[in-house]
């Protein structure tokens, strides 16, 4: 398999695009912004699902679904929900086609319009608030903790593969709650839920943080989010979790008997992550050579590739093999042993080295002799023989190793890559050139925000969750400062 990827160097964002469609995880669809993701790309989708799913389930959640469709009136009441998703919503107007009468084709039929409109969802919250106020009446059904697997559709102008589609997979959950601070208290602890997920399982660090009041979500009253850096210096949004406060209780009047007979609105949370962690996921640890995966979340963690001349070769090869494969198996790894004679061992290691298969182990007629193994890591590109004896343990041992290495190089990488600035000139000196986060004092205003936005094209990623108390002064207007925001470039 030749690979002709453009490298990063030259240009990210198209390297970024080649090795999407090269390494077969997705590819661009008859219908325009959206995407086909293929096998492989939701294999790897799978992986995050069910890990996501497993530690939903582990903080008492469930699963239910809700309609793709909501009725229009419903986004009419809440004003801030509104704004923030008008321009992105698709709208269906009828319900039937029909064959024009002059034979020029189907159209629609003027006689099939809906009584109401239907926005095609582009997030939950009306439609499940709309139903919530029919499941809680009182305290007894508090708290309420549902999440939804769905797709959403946001009419995006510009769209890229996984990071920005105009249909694109999620997860959203949904709380109700019987106080602030218990809904609070789950809006964080759900942003601690997708920090650890992404960092554990897909090796990315990620700073954890609120958002400010203009890159809040619409109709929240807090936005808590976890920022990832790729390896262009951009930031990229990994998860948020919103406390709702009550408008959504009031906008669909949903209340609930305290135990003492009076009736309280309840408090609200909302949730989600989307398939935008698979362009996190190819940007953070992949190169010139193709996708890295992490072994916890690769759809093949070990391949096993016999070398041969003839028949014979390979039948040798192949018990040798298929006893390999069932040892690691047993120590619950998943390998794949690919004895195709459709193609030779070189085409094999380009495509296994593309698709990012964190260990691939070669055996020919020689290893049989010797009782040795080759093997190769897909983090480093190193290889190393091993003896039969050991081959088990230190594949398994190494499974961790390339998972902390790749944690450990993105961790550098962001360190790197975060700077502190005094002055307005600096930072735009930074942002131009370096890229990266950039820790700045700002006034705490939106004019500022909007000013630095517009001069620099960089946003406020977060207000982090561990910044510390410091007296400064704000880079751009020379105002009083506490503490520091995360500055970046972002997707």
């Amino acid at each position: 398999m030749a690979k002709n990827l453009t490298t990063r160097g030259e240009d990210y964002s198209k390297w970024y695009n080649e090795l999407v469609i090269q390494a077969d995880l997705a590819e661009n669809s008859g219908v325009r912004g959206c995407m086909v993701i293929k096998p492989y790309g939701y294999a790897i989708w799978e992986k995050m699902q069910a890990e996501l799913d497993r530690m939903f389930k582990e903080t008492g959640h469930q699963n239910a679904y809700f309609p793709i469709f909501i009725p229009k009136s419903y986004f009419s009441k809440e004003a801030s929900h509104v704004d923030g998703f008008a321009k992105e919503c698709a709208v269906v107007t009828h319900y039937r086609l029909k064959n024009a009468e002059d034979g020029s084709g189907i159209i629609v039929d003027p006689d099939a319009k809906l009584e109401e409109e239907l926005i095609v969802r582009p997030t939950s919250e009306t439609i499940i608030w709309d139903t919530y106020r029919k499941w809680i009446q009182s305290y007894r059904d508090l708290p309420l903790l549902i999440n939804q697997w769905a797709n959403v559709v946001r009419w995006e102008m510009r769209t890229r593969l996984f990071l920005r589609t105009t249909e694109f997979l999620w997860q959203e959950g949904h709380t109700a709650h019987a106080t602030k601070k218990e809904a609070i208290a789950e809006a964080e602890q759900m942003m601690n839920v997708y920090a650890e997920f992404v960092e554990n399982y897909m090796a990315v660090p990620v700073i954890k943080g609120t958002k400010t009041e203009s890159e809040r979500f619409a109709g929240a009253l807090e936005t808590y989010c976890i920022e990832a850096l790729m390896q262009d210096g951009k930031a990229l949004q990994a998860g948020t979790s919103h406390f709702l406060g009550q408008n959504f209780a009031k906008a669909f009047d949903v209340k609930y008997a305290t135990k003492e007979g009076k009736q309280e609105y309840v408090w609200a949370t909302s949730w989600g992550v989307s398939t935008r962690l698979m362009g996190a996921l190819v940007m953070t640890h992949s190169d010139d050579n193709g996708l890295v995966l992490p072994p916890k979340l690769a759809p093949d963690q070990v391949v096993i590739v016999p070398i041969y001349r003839g028949e014979e070769q390979l039948e040798e090869v192949s018990v040798v093999a298929r006893e390999l494969q069932k040892e690691l198996r047993a120590k619950g790894l998943r390998v794949k042993f690919d004895d195709r004679d459709t193609q030779k061992p070189g085409w094999k290691f380009n495509e296994y080295e593309l698709k990012g298969v964190p260990v691939r182990i070669a055996i020919g007629p020689k290893d049989l002799e010797k009782g040795t193994f080759e093997v190769a890591r897909r983090d480093t590109l190193q290889k190393e023989v091993m003896d039969k004896g050991v081959v088990v343990d230190k594949i398994v041992a190494l499974m961790d190793e390339i998972q902390d290495n790749l944690y450990n190089r993105a961790l550098n990488y962001r360190s790197e890559h975060t700077t502190e600035v005094s002055s307005y000139d600096e930072f735009k000196e930074i942002i131009d050139t370096k890229g990266g986060f950039v820790s700045a004092h700002w006034d705490g205003t939106t004019e500022t925000e909007e000013r630095i936005k517009n001069e620099t094209k960089a946003t406020i990623r977060c207000i982090p969750i561990d910044v510390k108390q410091e007296e400064g002064s704000c880079m751009v207007t020379g105002k009083p400062s506490s503490y520091r925001v995360l500055f970046a470039k972002a997707y």
